[in-house]
């Protein structure tokens, strides 16, 4: 190997290593603030400076011009008082597949309802706490490598050049995103009702399709992931 693609195939590792620990801070920060919060499904947006912001708040700033829109971060989903059920603790991301093209389009520039410009936005992540044991499970994942490997660029195509999108819009790429089989051959609705079956009904038969999925899963949100005790106020593996 010669020494000039070494130096660069070493600063790749950095930057990866940057990222991943970067992640990992923003997982820490998001479930010591949001876990505490009695807020059930609402969207946030996280600035650099890692204040969090209700969607409606932050667009009433980027309004009053207090923040600009080049100061999200991350595009978040918060979701509380929910009792433990094993696919949303497995596979967050696959509890909410809505939010993914919204957070995308964020990042494009649109304004419409759950939809913020956003263009600095780097990561998405799940917030998800579980009433009945007081755990929150968060993980964070690049939006841009989310965006690639959901086809997201192909199935936004036709409504770029324009500020606004509709409703109507917004649901034909949720249904597009949905019915793709990108988790093992499977689409979303599949997908969540192998995962509940194996976990909940105890078919153990799915076995092998849950482990194919849940690859999948991993290669398509490449997560970081952490698991926080809000009795005793600790992380702990997740």
């Amino acid at each position: 190997m010669k020494v000039g693609e070494l130096f660069k195939r070493l600063e790749n590792i950095k930057i990866d290593e940057d990222k991943i620990n970067e992640k990992y801070e923003i997982a820490e920060h998001l479930a010591q603030e949001l876990g505490v919060k009695d807020s059930r499904y609402i969207i946030h947006i996280m600035t650099k400076d890692m204040k969090i912001y209700k969607i409606r708040s932050y667009k009433e700033l980027l309004k009053s011009n207090k923040i600009s829109p080049y100061d999200a971060y991350v595009y978040l989903d918060n979701i509380q008082g929910i009792e433990y059920f094993s696919p949303t603790y497995f596979c967050p991301f696959l509890s909410d597949m809505d939010f993914l093209p919204s957070a995308y389009l964020s990042k494009l520039g649109f304004n419409s309802p759950g939809i913020a410009p956003a263009p600095q936005l780097k990561y998405i992540a799940m917030v998800i706490r579980f009433t009945n044991y007081n755990h929150v499970i968060v993980e964070v994942a690049d939006i841009g490598t989310i965006a690639t490997n959901t086809n997201l660029p192909k199935l936004v195509r036709g409504i770029l050049g324009t500020k606004r999108i509709s409703d109507s819009k917004v649901e034909g790429i949720i249904l597009q995103l949905n019915s793709q089989k990108l988790l093992a051959g499977y689409d979303f609705n599949e997908t969540w009702e192998i995962l509940y079956r194996y976990y909940e009904r105890n078919y153990a038969s799915l076995a092998k399709e849950v482990e194919a999925i849940r690859d999948a899963y991993n290669r398509i949100f490449k997560p970081v992931r952490i698991q926080y005790d809000l009795n005793t106020k600790q992380f702990i593996p997740a």
